[in-house]
């Protein structure tokens, strides 16, 4: 009888272990502070960055390396901290430019309620922004 709630117990004691090896591997860990952030915020979650880099990809049309300069030790990674490709400045210029017409004509300051503008709103899926507007051709012989 003693043999068989010791083997009850090891089998517990092992159940436990082994669901919390299986959570602490699938969680994320956040490692604190990004590193080289100028305009997002320091303290933002893994997920949070996620959400925003996605959302350029897909505004843009563009891969994480469109601003993000390949690792200098392994060509197969991205340099995240790198200011190297000019175009990472721009998208940080093209992020204070949105959020200050937002906060001036949108009073965005947080609120979600008002209409907002984001890269997708020009952008529409391409690196460059196309003009809308088409102008009819001047009349002949003008």
């Amino acid at each position: 009888m003693y043999s068989f709630h010791k083997k009850k117990l090891l089998a517990g004691i092992s159940l436990i272990f082994i669901l919390t090896i299986g959570i602490a591997a699938t969680t994320v860990q956040d490692k604190g502070p990004k590193p080289n952030l100028k305009v997002l915020p320091k303290d933002i979650t893994h997920e949070e960055l996620e959400k925003i880099m996605k959302g350029f990809n897909v505004s843009l049309g563009v891969k994480c390396s469109h601003c993000h300069a390949p690792s200098k030790t392994d060509a197969k990674k991205l340099d995240f901290s790198s200011d190297e490709k000019p175009e990472k400045n721009v998208a940080r210029n093209m992020m204070r430019m949105t959020a200050k017409i937002n906060k001036k004509y949108f009073n965005h300051g947080g609120d979600q309620s008002a209409a907002a503008i984001t890269c997708i709103t020009c952008h529409n899926g391409k690196t460059h922004p196309e003009s809308k507007i088409t102008l009819p051709a001047p009349p002949p012989g003008r």
